[in-house]
């Protein structure tokens, strides 16, 4: 069983991001899936956004947080009447807060049958030495 340390402001973060999807400017019209998952060397987001371009997609990231939005264009024309409607189509945007300091120079996304993969390396620590002082 692993535990993490709380961290009130990444809770007041996540719950900032439900409430934008409720209520925000930006409110989404479809919320596509997403894993997150971690690695030793960084984290990995995938998304299912099947039908979208490259040019439809926005990744954005700054300091731990990153953001992917978009939109699918609805397909529906005049004259054609639907029995079922099941994929989400319109704007969406989604935020996630890292729970480490990441590279943001290194990051990379590629979009390969309708999943967008974003590998997001962490950043690297500072290595540390020891300075002799010397007498003079």
């Amino acid at each position: 069983m692993a535990f993490t340390r709380w961290d009130p402001l990444r809770d007041l973060l996540a719950l900032h991001e439900q409430i934008g999807q409720l209520a925000g400017t930006d409110a989404p019209g479809w919320i596509p899936p997403v894993d997150l998952y971690e690695t030793a060397d960084g984290f990995v987001l995938m998304a299912e956004l099947a039908g979208l371009a490259r040019e439809q997609i926005e990744v954005q990231v700054a300091d731990n947080r990153i953001l992917i939005r978009g939109e699918r264009s609805s397909r529906h024309s005049q004259g054609e009447q639907y029995h079922r409607v099941e994929r989400g189509h319109g704007r969406f945007s989604r935020a996630f807060a890292l729970p480490e300091p990441i590279d943001v120079e290194s990051v990379t996304a590629d979009l390969r049958d309708g999943i967008l993969t974003v590998t997001i390396p962490k950043a690297r620590l500072q290595s540390q030495r020891r300075i002799s002082v010397s007498v003079t």
